[in-house]
């Protein structure tokens, strides 16, 4: 049970992802969640320090792929500041999202990961389909109150992942 819910990576923020790291791995595309990953929940705002991220994957080859549960207004317009595809109203941890952003990309699971700050919806969805999982911390304390209510049993899992080892450089 536990596995289903371990990521491969985990890092305090999205910037903090090694991108020479994950091609050396043989990734070469991302699923990116939107909210309290790319940009605060609620906010359009991208910050700086992510939109220079975004360029340099961009830079260094990779495809990225929005896969958000927000609605689709929201999503299409940071997608569109950001020039990458997008699917909105995901319904993660359904396969199905994943899917298309795969498609959206024209890649395989092999080459993809997913990058996001939920394990309940980004990191089971992820290993559900074999891919890649790298787990990020919030960017904001403000959430959608079912998410709020899914943290202290997702700190639970995030606690029992680090006693048992499968995570070992969460800050």
């Amino acid at each position: 049970m536990l596995q289903a819910l371990c990521p491969d990576e985990a890092h305090s923020r999205l910037v903090d992802i090694d991108l020479e790291g994950l091609l050396q791995k043989g990734i070469r595309a991302l699923i990116l969640d939107l909210d309290n990953t790319l940009v605060k929940w609620h906010e359009a705002e991208v910050s700086a320090e992510v939109d220079h991220w975004v360029d340099q994957a961009k830079a260094r080859g990779f495809k990225l792929c929005i896969a958000s549960n927000a609605l689709p207004e929201r999503v299409k317009l940071i997608a569109g500041r950001l020039g990458i595809p997008y699917v909105s109203g995901a319904l993660k941890p359904r396969r199905t999202p994943f899917r298309k952003a795969l498609m959206r990309m024209d890649v395989v699971s092999q080459e993809t990961a997913v990058v996001g700050d939920q394990i309940f919806t980004d990191v089971l969805g992820g290993n559900r389909l074999g891919l890649y999982t790298i787990l990020t911390r919030p960017l904001s304390r403000k959430e959608f109150p079912t998410t709020r209510m899914l943290r202290g049993l997702e700190n639970w899992v995030i606690r029992k992942l680090i006693q048992e080892g499968y995570i070992s450089n969460w800050r």
